[in-house]
């Protein structure tokens, strides 16, 4: 069942001007040109239930934090910020129920979400027909290009075109592919392939596996007996947990390192501090990295949420894309979807950096960067810069 929350205004005034002073600018306060009590609807269709929900809650940290600093500047348009969330259960079907809730029922200016490229694709006609918005801001496999589709996503080369020639030069040249069977893994090792093959290197074994396999004994013995140098990793959540434990158990880290995409520091609880050493992945924001518009993101979050919040890229990212959204409505002074989304385009710094939204296909610019786990903690071995990706609508 939906559920809506009102601007709770969280963040005192002094706690806005010192930590969004940013947003407080680029929103600078209009003419209350809108009917008062009328609130700008942010539709927020996530995962709260259904096995990525952990996911859910991390998109809505960034969100939550950034209309309150938003609604404790005044607004945009003279309008307060209101979000309505909407559980997509982690399933498509449902997914297209919620959405066109949020649109034909609740009326929002905008819907945020989903979390997997399945939900996305399901709910694409209900967004371009009901001409809303719609903000997504997971890494996945590129192709959506849509009027009413922004990305703030990495792509696949956002993640290749900086981890396989490092792998190649630092790791080994052969490397065995491992993922879940959909659409996301398939896509990104056509890339890897190719950037291997690229390399000099050697793709020495492919393999797949449907969600909630318990016992990967099989593959691990596969990939020992592969002589690979390295394994690279597209298993989300608790399966990717799951055999990372069973891999060391095994006596396979001495053997073959982990390059796990999409790794983050949600994934740090679930796994021993010798489960996790030495993993390396590829990011555009980790919560350790030493910049001051990083430092400072990390700060206003626990300021809101307490010292052991975590804040993953999908924090930074939907706050990104949110704020995105945001400003271009200010500065078309309008909620006319076809003007907000003319005027999206354009570069701001978030956590990590210049991030561009570019006109041509509305999807970002990142700044990326390799890290490895130490100590229970991820930590930049190198930062790359930005990383611009072929156009999806080409």
């Amino acid at each position: 069942m939906d559920t809506t929350r009102k601007p709770t205004g969280m963040m005192n005034r002094r706690e806005v001007l010192r930590g969004g002073a940013a947003v407080v600018s680029s929103l600078a306060l209009g003419a209350p040109a809108f009917a008062q009590g009328k609130t700008v609807k942010l539709g927020v269709l996530m995962p709260f239930s259904g096995g990525l929900e952990l996911f859910g809650a991390q998109a809505m940290q960034g969100i939550e934090m950034l209309v309150d600093e938003v609604n404790g500047a005044g607004g945009v348009l003279g309008r307060q910020v209101e979000i309505i969330k909407a559980d997509n259960r982690t399933d498509p079907k449902t997914s297209v129920e919620r959405v066109q809730q949020l649109i034909r029922r609740d009326r929002v200016d905008a819907v945020i979400g989903p979390i997997t490229s399945a939900a996305r694709d399901a709910i694409r006609s209900s967004i371009e027909r009901g001409r809303k918005p719609l903000l997504y801001a997971t890494d996945y496999e590129g192709g959506v290009c849509s009027d009413y589709i922004a990305c703030y996503s990495a792509l696949p080369a956002h993640y290749v075109d900086p981890l396989i020639p490092y792998l190649m030069e630092t790791v080994g040249r052969n490397v065995y592919l491992f993922g879940a069977d959909y659409v996301w893994p398939q896509k990104m090792n056509v890339a890897i392939r190719a950037s291997v093959a690229a390399a000099g290197g050697n793709v020495v074994g492919e393999e797949y596996t449907p969600f909630g396999v318990k016992d990967f004994a099989t593959t691990i013995r596969k990939i020992e007996e592969s002589g690979a140098d390295a394994v690279i990793l597209t298993l989300p959540g608790a399966d990717g947990v799951t055999f990372v434990k069973q891999f060391t158990a095994a006596g396979m880290k001495d053997k073959a390192r982990i390059a796990y995409l999409g790794f983050n520091e949600n994934y740090l609880p679930g796994l021993s501090a010798a489960e996790s050493e030495g993993i390396i992945g590829c990011a555009d924001f980790i919560q350790t990295l030493d910049r001051p518009e990083s430092r400072d993101f990390v700060a206003r979050q626990k300021a809101r949420y307490g010292d052991d919040v975590v804040v993953s890229y999908y924090v930074s990212a939907h706050y990104g894309i949110t704020r995105f959204f945001l400003d271009a409505m200010q500065r078309v002074d309008s909620d006319d979807t076809e003007k907000i989304m003319a005027a999206l385009p354009g570069s701001m710094t978030v956590a990590n950096g210049e991030v561009t939204m570019r006109a041509e296909d509305r999807h970002v610019d990142l700044n990326m960067l390799l890290f490895e786990v130490r100590d229970q903690q991820l930590e930049m071995l190198k930062y790359i810069g930005k990383i611009v990706a072929p156009s999806q609508c080409a």
